[in-house]
C-alpha cells in the first residue's frame, strides 16, 4: 500500500494533535490548517470537509492497527508477549491516533465510536487466533487495556517518560509467563 502524500499526513497530524491537546471542538478546519502550516485552501484540497478529516483520521487508525496486527503475527517473543508489552507504549503514532479517535467518539461522533469498536474487535480476533479460550482472549485484551490506561495516566502525572507503565521488567515477564501458561492449557 502506498504512503499518503506528506502534506496530507501533516494535516492529519495537526488535526490529531488539536483533538488530543485541546479537544474535538477546538479542531476546526481553520485551526487545523494553522497548526499544519498550510492555507485553508491547501487543507481543503486534501480534505474537503471536517467530516473528511475525521474519516482520514479513522483510516489512519485502521492502517496503524493493521500494522500492529502484523507485528503481533510475527513477534519473535510470541503474540501474547508482544500484545501485553506493547500495551504500555505511549506517544507512538498508534497511541496518538487512538487517543484522537477516542476523543471524537467521546464527543459523540458515531463513526469514531464504530472505529474504536472495530479496533478492539480486531485485536480480540487476532488474540483469538493464538488463544483457544475466548474468555482468556478477552481477559488478555482487557489486561492490555488496563496496562495502557495505567501507562497513559502515569505519563500525565509524572515528570518523566513512562515506557513500561512503571512495571518492572520482572513483573512484565511474570505477567506474560502467566498468560502464556494459561493459554497453553487450552
Amino acid at each position: 500500500m502506498s504512503r499518503p502524500p506528506a502534506a496530507r499526513e501533516a494535516v492529519l497530524d495537526a488535526f490529531e494533535h488539536l483533538i488530543a491537546s485541546e479537544g474535538e471542538r477546538a479542531a476546526t478546519i481553520e485551526a487545523t490548517a494553522r497548526e499544519a502550516g498550510v492555507s485553508k485552501g491547501g487543507l481543503l484540497y486534501h480534505f474537503g470537509t471536517r467530516q473528511a478529516l475525521i474519516e482520514g483520521l479513522i483510516e489512519r487508525l485502521h492502517r496503524l492497527i493493521e500494522e500492529d496486527v502484523a507485528r503481533i503475527d510475527t513477534a519473535p517473543d510470541g503474540p501474547i508477549s508482544y500484545f501485553v508489552r506493547s500495551s504500555v507504549q505511549i506517544e507512538t503514532p498508534l497511541d496518538r491516533s487512538f487517543i484522537a479517535v477516542v476523543r471524537l467518539a467521546q464527543g459523540g461522533d458515531r463513526e469514531a465510536g464504530r472505529a474504536i469498536d472495530e479496533v478492539r474487535q480486531r485485536w480480540l480476533d487476532v488474540l483469538g487466533e493464538y488463544v483457544d479460550d475466548p474468555s482468556l482472549a478477552i481477559a488478555i485484551a482487557l489486561i492490555g487495556d488496563g496496562l495502557y490506561y495505567h501507562a497513559a495516566t502515569r505519563a500525565e502525572a509524572v515528570d518523566r517518560p513512562v515506557s513500561t507503565g512503571d512495571f518492572t521488567p520482572k513483573q512484565m515477564d511474570e505477567l506474560v509467563a502467566l498468560l502464556e501458561r494459561l493459554a497453553a492449557r487450552d
